[in-house]
Parts: structure tokens; sequence; C-alpha cells
């Protein structure tokens, strides 16, 4: 299978991460990262990588946005579960999102997958060949995947270089360390060869993209291997869902509970 990692813009006009591994429930090999403009051209990156045959795409942005105002339970779920680890996720609503057209990137994305025959469904049976696209957020994932007790805080927010660099230090050993992870990742080393020391403005964004991009495939990967025995739904289909690896106290949670819709 392929596992598809976009970690979209808010505008077409920047850059949007991607990347691409192949593998099955064992593990997987990251074969590329890119960067993308448009939604044709995620489309395109899409239909080059899985064909028409099995693959999941794992998209960081909105996929289901009813709500004109406020936020989505989604991201009250998300707080209340990842909130103590500084992993809340901000609130999604149309009139933050939609372009003057009133089109919400991510459900754009979503209804153009399905013509070539994704499903947008979260629930992914565990070690089966199918063709999904889910809606996933980096910042509680990597809480669960790596065990950390906050986020890291590899976004440039003003926050001192130090700080920052420490973070892509400490961001850059975690993706190493999924080699021996379960599912594993190997083919990490052209990434992991950048310098983010070396990197600043436009050229540290692109490296932060496409690192994005390759955590959401990994989250498609992990989502193949462990289904929701190890993942969890937080929000509803209908209503809007963030679809996450999730924390081994609530291992039991994700593996028994139903996703409404």
């Amino acid at each position: 299978m392929h596992f598809i990692g976009i970690d979209p813009a808010w505008s077409v006009r920047n850059p949007t991460g991607g990347a691409v591994i192949k593998g099955d429930v064992k593990g997987g090999q990251l074969l590329d990262t890119a960067l993308l403009s448009d939604d044709a051209s995620v489309l395109a990156y899409v239909e080059q990588h899985a064909g028409d045959g099995p693959a999941i795409v794992a998209i960081d942005a909105p996929l289901t946005v009813p709500n004109t105002t406020g936020r989505r339970p989604a991201e009250a779920e998300v707080g209340a579960v990842f909130g103590r680890f500084q992993a809340a996720a901000h609130p999604t609503n149309r009139t933050r999102l939609a372009d003057a057209a009133g089109v919400v990137r991510g459900e754009a994305l979503t209804q153009a997958l399905e013509a070539p025959g994704f499903i947008h469904d979260p629930r992914v049976p565990a070690g089966k060949p199918v063709r999904r696209v889910i809606e996933v957020y980096p910042h509680p994932a990597m809480v669960a995947l790596f065990g950390l007790t906050r986020t890291l805080k590899y976004k440039n927010k003003g926050q001192d270089r130090e700080m920052l660099l420490s973070a892509w230090a400490a961001l850059h050993r975690h993706l190493a360390a999924l080699g021996g992870a379960e599912p594993f990742l190997t083919g990490l080393e052209t990434h992991l060869a950048v310098d983010p020391f070396a990197l600043r403005g436009r050229a540290l964004k692109d490296h932060e993209d496409r690192t994005d991009a390759v955590v959401c495939a990994y989250i498609a990967l992990y989502a193949h291997r462990w289904g929701l025995e190890r993942n969890e739904v937080l929000g509803t289909l209908e209503g809007g869902y963030i679809f996450t690896p999730t924390l081994p106290e609530r291992w039991d949670i994700s593996r028994l509970r139903e996703v409404p819709r």
C-alpha cells in the first residue's frame, strides 16, 4: 500500500507539503517528499503515487466543517485528551477557513479524491487494503507516538532560535527512531540529512512543510497497522473529526469506541 501525507497551506499561494511511504502492516519506506501548490498539483501527486491501488491519504486540514462559527466538537475533544500536553487544536469554522467563494480547501480536496475512489471515512480497518482519505493532526499524534510530555516547538512562533533549533533536533531524533517502531519507517536518511541549523525563513518553512507531511504519511501507515486499536477518532464524521494515534492509557477506549456519525 501507499501512505500519502498532505500538509496543505491555508492559501494555494503558499507551498503544500507532500510525502509518500510504501509499505505494509510491518512497516514502510519513505519514497518521496515534495512541495506542492494548488489542489490540482495535490491530486496529481496522489494519482502519481497511488494510481488506482490501495492507499490512505492523511491530510492535516479540516475535511468536514459544518459550523459557521465557534469550533467543532473535534477540537473540544482533542483539547480534553491532549490539552495537558499543549496539543490542543485551534477552533475550526467556515468563517475562519472558507475562501471568498465559501469553499473550504480540505472539503474540496476530499470531494475531488472521491472521484478516483477514495472513501472519506476514518474507521480504518487494520491490515486491510483500502482507499481512504482521513483528517489528521500531527501535534497530538507526535505526543502519542513519541511519548512526549509536551509538544515540540519546532514551528517558528517567535520563540528564540535556540529553543526552535532544540525542538528541531529532538524531532529529527524521534523521526530517526521510527526505524525501530511498530510499524517501522525507513528511508529517512535524505530528509534527515537536512540541517535545520543552516536554514532560515522560507527554506526552514519548506523543511517544516515536508516534515509535517512525513508525519501525516506515517500516521496513515500507523492507521493501517493498528486500526482503532491504538488510534482514536475524536469528533464525528458529520460534525468533523480528527484521527490520531492515541495515548497508551486510552488504547482500550479507542478499540471499543463506536465512531458516531
